[in-house]
């Protein structure tokens, strides 16, 4: 395993067809805050993060995942990434250098081994946030992000190997065997989990709200502006986070969650949940439940935009 040199998920990038709506929902129901725009390119802040933005959508004929974007804590750990991911033969797509999106800072983009472009940046300058108040019911930071992959355990293994991600939790069950992977690259159970899914795509994008009456309330908000509700509101086991997940204007799956758990990480040892068993999926009981209707959505389409990398 590598060490350790990415500290946090930064911004998850997409691209659709009809910007214009999907641009409305992020920056009016959803609660995040456009801070910039150019030429079919927006950039969305949560209002309680030091990013830059946490979203960037871009006008495309096709839907996509265009990035996942992490921080790492120098230029000197992007320059040890870049180093370690060429000699393993891991695909570049950039040197690393200066970066010219809002913030600037110093990174590079590559493959990885399901073909998603993954973006490692430092020195990003901070944006000027503000504590999200009490009953503002808008998300506060992007908490984690969720990938679909064909083979799930070539992909855990390929982020424990190449990018020092662990292993936090893994969802199982009797009939399917393995279905999620939960990783981590600090304290906090998750920063990107990874699931089975019958192709290569986005399975969820969830955001960080204050807390439990906020994300009860942003959940009702999201509701009553007649957007999909996919599945909750509900507490997960693994993680102990509330969930309540909706789709987005073009079918990605977004979650507002809250209290998500952080882990004494020298004590800790991954569990083996099965997700036959209601209140894993659900603690409280208070969601629907999840059936095969609720796991096609977040299966999502096929993602176009990425390829069938060398299993390295």
């Amino acid at each position: 395993m590598s060490a350790r040199l990415l500290t946090h998920l930064r911004h998850v990038d997409l691209a659709v067809p009809d910007y214009d709506r999907q641009l409305d929902f992020y920056a009016g129901v959803w609660g995040l805050t456009k801070v910039a725009e150019d030429s079919g390119i927006s950039f969305l802040a949560a209002e309680g993060s030091p990013e830059q933005y946490v979203v960037r959508l871009r006008k495309a004929e096709e839907k996509r995942l265009d990035l996942v974007s992490y921080g790492a804590g120098s230029t000197e750990d992007v320059d040890t990434l870049a180093e370690q991911l060429l000699a393993a033969g891991v695909q570049l797509l950039s040197q690393p250098g200066k970066i010219d999106t809002p913030g600037g800072g110093y990174g590079f983009r590559f493959f990885d081994v399901d073909g998603r472009t993954v973006e490692v940046s430092a020195e990003v300058d901070a944006r000027q946030h503000r504590r999200i108040e009490e009953k503002e019911a808008i998300p506060v930071k992007l908490s984690h992000v969720v990938l679909n992959s064909p083979d799930l355990d070539r992909t855990r293994a390929w982020y424990e190997t190449h990018l020092g991600f662990r292993h936090s939790d893994t969802l199982s069950s009797p009939h399917m065997g393995d279905v999620m992977h939960f990783m981590r690259i600090s304290n906090q159970h998750h920063s990107m989990a990874i699931a089975q899914g019958p192709h290569t795509s986005l399975h969820h994008v969830s955001f960080e709200m204050r807390g439990l009456d906020e994300y009860m309330r942003g959940s009702g908000r999201v509701m009553r502006a007649g957007t999909k509700k996919v599945w909750g509101p509900g507490r997960h086991m693994a993680g102990d986070n509330t969930f309540t997940y909706f789709l987005d204007p073009h079918g990605n799956t977004v979650e507002y969650t809250t209290e998500l758990e952080v882990l004494d990480e020298d004590t800790w040892h991954p569990h083996v949940y099965d997700f036959s068993q209601p209140e894993v999926a659900d603690q409280w009981g208070t969601a629907n439940s999840m059936n095969e209707l609720v796991a096609k959505e977040s299966f999502n389409d096929v993602d176009r935009g990425c390829f069938v990398a060398p299993p390295v």
